[in-house]
């Protein structure tokens, strides 16, 4: 069935050439978000080799990432400006956010709990900064009205990074008893903010699908964070759920758990509704499937639902939804492998097109 609607325009194109410091999306620490996930959920389930095979490819990921966004800043900061000041790209940044938190937490499981402060520190500084700027941006900049014309599947990514906050700081404070109080605060107070963003942004994106023309190449794998927002959420009320007693984890635990398991009903209702948009997309709109760099947005809420149904099974004795997240994990793993392959052979067409 041909399209009625137009081709991704050439701004879209260029994008797609991410190999380019110029093109690169602020969204691409997506990838050590979706590796350093599936590297938890491997060891927890004693596949220790291949989880630290993961630890390596995502550390070293983030370590290119940062390089490259620094040469980005340096050499073509016209660039980033225009991603900060499109709604549309802007809550990507908040993956550099989500990627630190979630390395922190594996290296946690590994004993470097001092690296994971380090890291709890660098993305609880940058998501408190990012969290006000880039909302401003959107407010009182010149941005097109109304402002939820530009709300996509990015928006969530906010959340992710309050939820990522949240999971490494309740990881820590088993860890760290000195610091067992202020951690127990951080966790709850980011899991807090963290679900009232979710809801906020959820009315946004809706509007936008409700008011305008659903245009088939504008549902990008960056939709799937929706779910991958919630499970996340679910494994940081899991991890607070386990911490030890304090005031605010008394006052919250309950409640907190009781979200969880909602959340948990409603991200596996969204899979298989996420799944049938892209059949839409690709088979019925026939939107071409191709590599681009914001499918690491789709690998990592796979992994995280996965991570998110362990974590919360073992912490409520729900054993069908611990088996769940098991076998969930396979299927994140698929998708990692498929993902990564594409992304290798993208990079050697690039390569050699610039040659």
């Amino acid at each position: 069935m041909p399209s009625d609607y137009p081709q991704p325009s050439g701004v879209e194109d260029a994008r797609s050439r991410w190999w380019s410091p110029r093109e690169l999306s602020p969204s691409y620490f997506a990838f050590v978000m979706a590796t350093g996930i599936l590297s938890v959920n491997l060891q927890l389930q004693q596949y220790t080799v291949a989880s630290i095979a993961l630890l390596v490819i995502g550390a070293i990921g983030y370590f290119v990432l940062i390089g490259l966004n620094i040469w980005r800043l340096i050499a073509h900061w016209d660039a980033v400006l225009t991603d900060f000041f499109d709604i549309g790209q802007a809550f990507g940044f908040f993956t550099f956010v989500a990627a630190s938190g979630v390395l922190g937490s594996r290296l946690v499981l590994s004993g470097w709990s001092t690296t994971a402060v380090v890291l709890l520190i660098i993305a609880t500084l940058v998501w408190l900064i990012l969290g006000y700027l880039i909302p401003l941006v959107t407010l009182l900049g010149k941005a097109e009205r109304p402002i939820y014309k530009g709300a996509n599947g990015n928006w969530f990514i906010w959340v992710v990074g309050a939820q990522s906050v949240a999971v490494l700081a309740a990881s820590l404070e088993p860890k760290l008893i000195g610091a067992r109080s202020g951690l127990s605060m951080t966790a709850v107070f980011a899991w807090s903010l963290g679900v009232i963003l979710y809801l906020a942004i959820a009315v946004f994106v809706v509007l936008r699908m409700i008011t305008y023309p659903l245009d088939p190449h504008e549902f990008k794998p960056p939709y799937w964070v929706s779910m991958g927002a919630l499970a996340i959420s679910i494994l940081a009320g899991s991890h607070i759920a386990q911490m030890t007693s304090s005031p605010i984890v008394d006052l919250t635990g309950e409640l907190i758990t009781g979200i969880a398991v909602v959340f948990w009903c409603v991200a596996t209702w969204m899979i298989t509704a996420l799944f049938g948009i892209g059949i839409w997309r690709h088979f019925i709109r026939k939107v071409p499937l191709g590599y681009e760099p914001s499918l690491w947005s789709l690998v990592f809420p796979l992994g995280m639902y996965s991570a998110a149904s362990g974590y919360l099974g073992q912490a409520n004795d729900l054993a069908i939804i611990q088996n769940i997240g098991s076998s969930w994990l396979w299927v994140a793993v698929a998708a990692w492998l498929i993902t990564f392959i594409a992304m290798l052979g993208s990079l050697v067409r690039g390569i050699v097109q610039r040659s």
